[in-house]
């Protein structure tokens, strides 16, 4: 994603709830950030609820702990916008609102149209994780998938990890329309010569066979964050790794350091 809105319920309690340490509000901030989300926007919700009923002060209040724990995790308080609105009554949501009438920032319209647009990958070599793979009557194998990195057009050689099967691309399409190229962030379908739904499936990658295509990995390094585990994690350790599309079980043969012992 190129940006996230972190959803804050300002109700007292709720919002208490959110922020403790097993709160829900810290994970998914934690979360946004581990997955190499930089841009954020905070929405205070529920401003309307008769125990805030559209206070500044409990708005101020808010802002104050949020960002003090989103610095924590690595954010910039100074560069997110705090939008206070109501999602039941639309307050602040697409206009100003009278209700909020000490409030002098952004509605969460503008605010999203605030994001700065992050440059796309399309120097990097193709990658393109499954998402499903389809056969369509009248046009054949047609894989879907989200580009990544790299660019995926009609005519191109590509090569299937970890199956390492290789062949045409005939179309891309994207929401039923032909595009000569689809670039980091389209979410595609393309039609491939001489291969049924059987030999492809959900979790493999496809790449360009003549520029640094995907290989199968048995072994890589990896820098885990532990949000909450009840037991002790060590070598032997053997979890279901999702990574992209992919599910598969895997196991850990040696942890090389501790960076954080809080995590």
């Amino acid at each position: 994603a190129d940006a996230a809105v972190l959803v804050i319920a300002s109700p007292t309690g709720e919002f208490e709830a959110g922020i403790a340490k097993s709160g829900q509000t810290r994970e998914h901030a934690l979360l946004a950030y581990t997955l190499g989300v930089k841009q954020m926007i905070v929405a205070i919700n529920k401003m309307d609820e008769k125990s805030v009923n559209w206070s500044q002060a409990r708005y101020d209040e808010i802002v104050k702990e949020t960002s003090s724990f989103v610095k924590k995790i690595g954010y910039n308080p100074e560069k997110i916008n705090f939008v206070p609105i109501s999602g039941w009554a639309g307050d602040n949501m697409l206009e100003k609102s009278p209700n909020l009438g000490w409030y002098k920032g952004l509605t969460l319209l503008e605010a999203l149209d605030a994001i700065t647009e992050p440059k796309r990958p399309t120097d990097k070599p193709l990658r393109v994780p499954l998402q499903d793979v389809y056969k369509i009557g009248g046009i054949g194998t047609v894989p879907v998938g989200r580009v990544e990195t790299g660019i995926l057009k009609p005519g191109m050689i590509v090569t299937f990890a970890p199956a390492n099967l290789s062949t045409e691309v005939k179309s891309v399409e994207m929401h039923h329309v032909a595009l000569p190229e689809a670039t980091p962030g389209d979410n595609v379908g393309f039609n491939v010569k001489n291969l049924s739904v059987k030999d492809i499936r959900r979790g493999m990658v496809a790449g360009d066979s003549k520029n640094d295509p995907p290989q199968e990995t048995e072994s890589f390094n990896a820098q885990v964050i532990i949000l909450n585990h009840p037991g002790q994690i060590h070598a032997g350790y053997a979890p279901v790794l999702d990574c992209h599309t992919a599910h598969i079980a895997c196991k850990f043969t040696e942890l090389l350091n501790k960076v954080d012992r809080r995590t």
